[in-house]
């Protein structure tokens, strides 16, 4: 018998089994490639485009993504009530399966509507929607208000920045 060939179990392989050559062996992770969002907007003035501009990925608005765009859909929303509301209506349309076929949800991301803390009332309708959803938060950004998209995303959101692979474009 050759020393370089194990025998395998008959009743499962016919035929010698191979033994793999040892040697450096590639991570798995490293062949893989980053995933691609479509960032959709729940409501208008949600922050898609400051977001895809700064963390990558294509900018829906407030449309559903279309054939070409990437499948991997992160709702967006603002803080505020009217926004909060509008994300657990964009839930609702996920989870009846009304959005176009082949989208598949992957988080929300509230975007902060004011510096400083969310009022009680507020921060209860985020914890509601932290329970359906993976959700990512995104504080106040002065220099995003005046158009300054050019620094590093903030240190709070560097969940999302791993998630879109922004962390490895910024540094």
């Amino acid at each position: 018998m050759r020393t370089d060939e194990q025998q395998g179990p008959e009743i499962w392989i016919r035929g010698p089994v191979a033994v793999p050559e040892p040697g450096p062996q590639e991570p798995a992770h490293a062949a893989a490639t980053a995933r691609r969002y479509s960032w959709v907007g729940t409501h208008g003035g949600a922050g898609v485009s400051t977001l895809a501009a700064v963390y990558g990925g294509h900018d829906c608005g407030r449309d559903w993504p279309g054939p070409d765009d990437p499948r991997s859909v992160l709702l967006v929303a603002r803080t505020h009530a009217s926004g909060l509301a509008a994300v657990l209506r964009a839930l609702e349309v996920f989870r009846l399966g009304e959005v176009p076929p082949g989208l598949d949800l992957d988080a929300v991301v509230l975007v902060a509507d004011a510096p400083g803390r969310l009022p009680r009332p507020l921060e209860k309708q985020v914890r509601l929607i932290e329970s359906l959803v993976d959700v990512y938060r995104v504080p106040w950004v002065p220099d995003w208000r005046l158009g300054d998209l050019s620094g590093t995303p903030p240190r709070e959101t560097e969940p999302l920045a791993r998630l879109t692979g922004a962390a490895t474009r910024h540094k």
